[in-house]
């Protein structure tokens, strides 16, 4: 199984670029898009090279989830203490953008490890950003505690028009996941491929990880939601997290890897779907041989029936030929 990184590596390799270049640069002005349509805007400046501005468009917010001056709960805290100083927030974002930043890379620190340490950093804004309220839930479970003024059922954006649930307790946070796809094939593999994931769970060497349940009914902790919510064509998936699952280091990890969950699902069904069509391929072609093979052969027998290579006896040259 394979997980998606947390930075953007074009965000981080123009980082690393301008931070090597020293002084010297071009004026750069370009648009980048990530998986469930995260749009960058990146803005350098001849004039000030060591200054970049950072717009970033996160996912179309669907009407269950909410936000708070167009950001996620606790998304400027979160960038505040994940950048400090080398960030500015410009407020109002630009146009077609839910935030724009100045960074000044000026300001990064010295050690060539930690200053990379922040570039990463940086190019993780998605994380530090959508991840914000996934994040303050689970760091109030790992001391098990209740965050303030936070509703029984929390929607969190993560794809257009697309959230998953969260159902906070002192003790537990219940993930839900209302699973969607629009080709058909893609809701065959993924419907499959949960339910095998759901069976993997239950292995021994996987006794730590979280619960995990599929059913293709809502659960009940999605108990008066809206029917558009709960529109999911491959199911719902259902995460009980404990506060084992979030000490220490383990936090920044759970918090990613339920972020980008449908994301990591969606990737291994194209994988499955494109390794089924190889093998479809490689079989189709292998009947061709075969059938290739037969042909010719056949060619070979019909010229030696009527190439002359047998000479036809009769009756009378077979009874001289006893004499």
């Amino acid at each position: 199984m394979i997980l998606l990184q947390s930075p953007s590596r074009f965000l981080l390799q123009i980082l690393k670029d301008r931070v090597l270049s020293g002084d010297k640069g071009v004026d750069i002005d370009c648009h980048t898009v990530e998986f469930d349509d995260v749009r960058y805007h990146i803005q350098f400046s001849m004039r000030n090279p060591k200054v970049m501005v950072l717009s970033v468009a996160l996912p179309l917010t669907p009407p269950e989830a909410i936000l708070y001056d167009g950001l996620p709960l606790g998304a400027i805290d979160a960038i505040k203490a994940a950048y400090g100083t080398v960030v500015q927030i410009l407020d109002p974002p630009k146009d077609g953008f839910d935030l724009t930043m100045k960074i000044n890379l000026t300001k990064l620190p010295s050690d060539e490890e930690q200053r990379n340490a922040v570039l990463t950093q940086i190019a993780s804004v998605r994380e530090v950003v959508l991840g914000a309220p996934l994040k303050l839930l689970l760091k109030h479970l790992s001391s098990k505690t209740m965050a303030p003024d936070v509703d029984k059922l929390v929607a969190l954006v993560h794809r257009p028009n697309e959230s998953f649930f969260l159902a906070p307790q002192a003790d537990k946070v219940t993930i839900v996941y209302p699973m969607r796809f629009q080709d058909s094939i893609d809701i065959v593999l993924a419907t499959s491929f949960l339910q095998e994931f759901v069976e993997a769970r239950r292995t021994a060497a996987l006794n730590n990880a979280p619960s995990c349940m599929w059913s293709p009914a809502p659960p009940l902790e999605l108990r008066g939601m809206n029917a558009d919510a709960l529109n999911a064509n491959a199911g719902f998936v259902t995460f009980v997290v404990f506060p084992r699952h979030v000490e220490g280091r383990k936090l920044d990890k759970t918090v990613w890897s339920l972020l980008t969950f449908h994301a990591y699902v969606s990737y291994h069904v194209k994988c499955s779907e494109g390794f089924m069509h190889t093998r479809m391929r490689r079989r189709v072609e292998s009947l061709i041989q075969a059938l290739d093979r037969a042909k010719s052969d056949a060619e070979k027998l019909k010229k030696l029936v009527h190439g002359g290579s047998f000479r036809r006896l009769s009756l009378k040259n077979e009874g001289n030929s006893h004499h």
